[in-house]
């Protein structure tokens, strides 16, 4: 048995903020950031390149063409897929955060986590993101817990989710 720590309010997922969260998550990551920043340099270097009239426009289109689908994907496609596909958005949830587990839970169960399970977790404007793995992760929206209660959500995921 333990004793709870913090009950959230009930909340849904805003699908805008939802978005921001996941362009934020991808946008955190070391793999895609090294990607942007590669496919920008290459893009930088084929405008100065074709403007020094050094390659044919049809290498300049081509990197500006794959600069506008990365961007397309990571910026629209992707949180909006994930946004779809993912049963947790459509729901009215509550947290819960004791001192040996979080839970989530909705009107028909629930699911805990012990807090080791855990690996990190980040803030986002909206969000807690907690995170499992770099992949794999959970996020929560602070306007859960109202008023000062973000405060005391925010001291718990640093006492309890140790940065690996």
């Amino acid at each position: 048995m333990y004793i709870c720590r913090m009950i959230s309010a009930f909340f849904t997922y805003d699908k805008p903020k939802v978005i921001q969260a996941l362009r934020y998550h991808f946008i955190t990551r070391r793999e895609i950031k090294i990607m942007i920043i590669l496919v920008n340099v290459f893009s930088i270097t084929s405008a100065v390149l074709f403007f020094l009239h050094k390659i044919l426009p049809l290498a300049f289109l081509i990197s500006s063409l794959l600069w506008i689908v990365l961007m397309i994907l990571f910026w629209y496609m992707l949180p909006n897929t994930i946004y779809k596909r993912t049963a947790a958005f459509q729901d009215r949830l509550q947290a819960v955060l004791s001192d040996d587990k979080f839970s989530i839970q909705n009107e028909r169960g629930g699911r805990s986590w012990n807090w080791t399970e855990f690996s990190t977790w980040i803030e986002s404007p909206y969000f807690f993101h907690l995170y499992f793995n770099p992949r794999s992760f959970f996020i929560v929206p602070k306007s859960a817990f109202p008023g000062d209660e973000v405060h005391e959500a925010r001291k718990i995921l640093k006492e309890k989710i140790v940065k690996k």
